[in-house]
């Protein structure tokens, strides 16, 4: 279809592995020129064909809207956009995936299904996806966010990223696509990021300075670089 986007762009936001939408808060202060629909996983939803049945009914089919998948998300958003809904004008990926980024703990698998649902402490939170640009707010945000997730379905999610690969669905993207990706991203490795571009034609790729959760701690940046993505795609915002 012609790319047509409005002057306040509709911006479809896919949760990470806790699938609340909270941890957008910080970036949805800073996009405030954009409409924001956020789509948020009930926890009995922890598969990625159920995420995706879920997030397939809430897309937007009365105008033009740009997807975005964060991390977890980031097979759902590319799975939608191989499906080629109408209006699906641009697809962004933040600190996100086509398939399992850690392939050497694929093993853990089998263990992580037999041993009792726990929740990472919050120092090793911090550690990975926060790092040096933890702040009180943010860690405040967190400690909100996880006595809301039950432990259970934060494994089984976890479980369903390291069975995912998307990779043959790659092919079928004709939207443009912007990765955005963090230089200090603990999680998911450079790796991951070389897949999609291997796989996904014409990948724009935005590296920022800041940890996996760049939407939380570069906010700002991240709006930005959304907003150059889009100029450059529709240069006049109407395309």
């Amino acid at each position: 279809m012609p790319l047509r986007l409005e002057e306040r762009s509709l911006l479809v936001l896919l949760p990470g592995l806790d699938g609340t939408g909270v941890m957008f808060e910080p970036f949805l202060k800073a996009a405030v020129d954009f409409e924001a629909r956020v789509v948020r996983y009930p926890e009995a939803l922890v598969s990625y064909a159920a995420c995706l049945h879920h997030a397939r009914t809430l897309l937007p089919r009365d105008r033009p809207y740009v997807l975005l998948g964060e991390s977890f998300s980031g097979p759902v958003a590319l799975a939608l956009a191989a499906e080629r809904p109408e209006g699906l004008v641009a697809l962004v990926l933040c600190g996100t995936f086509a398939r399992n980024p850690r392939p050497g703990l694929a093993w853990t698998a089998p263990l992580l299904g037999l041993l009792p649902p726990m929740r990472l402490p919050l120092g090793a939170i911090r550690f990975l996806l926060l790092g040096r640009w933890a702040t009180g707010p943010l860690m405040d945000l967190v400690r909100r966010v996880l006595p809301a997730v039950p432990k259970a379905t934060l494994r089984d999610r976890l479980l369903a990223v390291i069975a995912v690969d998307q990779t043959p669905l790659l092919s079928r993207i004709h939207v443009p696509a912007l990765a955005l990706v963090a230089a200090h991203d603990r999680l998911v490795p450079a790796a991951a990021t070389r897949h999609l571009r291997t796989h996904l034609r014409g990948l724009d790729i935005a590296t920022l300075q800041g940890p996996h959760w760049l939407l939380q701690t570069r906010p700002d940046a991240a709006a930005q670089a959304l907003r150059d993505f889009l100029g450059r795609i529709a240069p006049d915002g109407r395309g």
